[in-house]
């Protein structure tokens, strides 16, 4: 079965957005991601902040770009789950981690933060429905 019609016939929770909402919106993401992140990872490389400070970032992204295969090759609503719960731990964790050094690079993780956490529940709600 390919993927568009695996996940159409989800059963997924009434208030789950359209579709089509996910490209714009990780598009903006991704541009806020690239900035900071690559704010983060130039002062790991100029060694202004400890790789320590870092690492949470280079999970998070590890664990971001994991979902879509995961959720949509696999087709594998729990391990999805564990995933997006993995991504947001991390930005949590990089958000206190580099919030001392550069207060701005935090904030911008707030819409993506935001985001994160409305696709952890519904991911969460999609798998309990589908199980």
């Amino acid at each position: 079965m390919d993927t568009y019609n695996w996940y159409s016939q989800l059963i997924k929770p009434t208030w789950a957005p359209p579709a089509f909402l996910f490209g714009p919106v990780w598009t903006v993401l991704y541009i806020l991601i690239a900035i900071s992140f690559g704010k983060v990872f130039w002062m790991t490389w100029q060694k202004k902040i400890a790789f320590s400070v870092a690492l949470p970032f280079l999970l998070n992204l590890f664990f971001n770009f994991a979902f879509t295969p995961i959720q949509f090759g696999l087709q594998n609503n729990l391990l999805a789950s564990i995933d997006i719960l993995l991504v947001l731990a991390t930005l949590i964790w990089a958000m206190i981690a580099i919030h001392v050094h550069s207060r701005w690079v935090a904030y911008l993780q707030i819409p993506y933060l935001i985001w994160v956490s409305f696709a952890t529940i519904l991911q969460l709600t999609i798998t309990f429905l589908n199980r």
